[in-house]
């Protein structure tokens, strides 16, 4: 076909056709380009299998975002590791509160439904002190402390890492006293190994159910975005002014530490 006619059949197209043409190729290229993202997170995630406060092996506190080595929370949580690394354990205090302290285990949503079954009418606040744990179990209870119209609250030098602020969100108030630790970071698979496929599907269904979740809780996306961008074996440590910015705390910073 010589260029000229090639021009004319091209001027013969209709401009519907091109444009549904261009569309499927950038959402070709899209698709390449986000499985591409995914097969990094992946191989990440196998560098990076981040930290498992069940392990005895690994610390209970994973250490800052930073570039090059590792520092530091900025500030230590009162508790030991033994009481972190625990399983979950709840126990109803003075004022209405339910202390949810240890790791967010696989079952910890349960005993917490459980617990809540029992002696909702008392509670009033769930304070957390937890490194974090199974997302699942945290999504779960999160919905049921909103659901049950809660507070929660993080005292000063009480820990909120990894998967805890999800449980955290669920507040109707949501106080961090003055030197709470609030730290988010990437989900991992603690499961044993994963193909990329498997890494991809397991990141998009629970990046999407987690985003959901937060965006339905009054939480700014920006929370979640520093989550995704910091490696799972270090922790983005969140500061009283982020974390009221992100709306993950309802009251003033000034008037938490008051309550100090």
């Amino acid at each position: 076909m010589r260029i000229d006619e090639a021009c004319k059949a091209l001027a013969r197209l209709d401009d519907g056709m091109l444009m549904r043409g261009a569309f499927f190729t950038l959402l070709s290229a899209a698709g390449i380009f986000l499985w591409i993202d995914m097969r990094e997170i992946a191989a990440m995630n196998a560098e990076f299998p981040g930290i498992d406060p069940n392990r005895q092996d690994q610390p209970v506190l994973p250490p800052a975002l930073t570039e090059g080595a590792p520092s530091a929370p900025p500030v230590q949580p009162a508790s030991s590791n033994e009481v972190l690394r625990q399983p979950m354990k709840l126990e109803l205090k003075s004022g209405g509160v339910l202390l949810a302290e240890g790791t967010i285990d696989l079952g910890a949503a349960a005993r917490f439904a459980e617990e809540i079954g029992k002696r909702g009418e008392y509670v009033k606040t769930v304070a957390l002190n937890s490194p974090g744990g199974s997302v699942e179990d945290a999504l779960a209870m999160s919905k049921l402390i909103r659901e049950r119209q809660l507070d929660t609250k993080v005292a000063s030098r009480a820990l909120c890492a990894s998967s805890c602020p999800i449980v955290f969100a669920g507040g109707v108030a949501r106080i961090a006293e003055k030197d709470a630790v609030v730290g988010v970071h990437q989900v991992f698979s603690g499961s044993g190994q994963t193909t990329a496929e498997q890494a991809m599907s397991a990141a998009q269904s629970t990046t999407a159910r987690v985003a959901r979740h937060l965006h339905s809780m009054g939480i700014g996306a920006g929370l979640w975005i520093n989550a995704l961008e910091t490696p799972p074996d270090r922790l983005y440590y969140l500061t009283a002014e982020e974390m009221a910015d992100f709306n993950l705390t309802t009251e003033p910073v000034a008037t938490a530490e008051k309550k100090d």
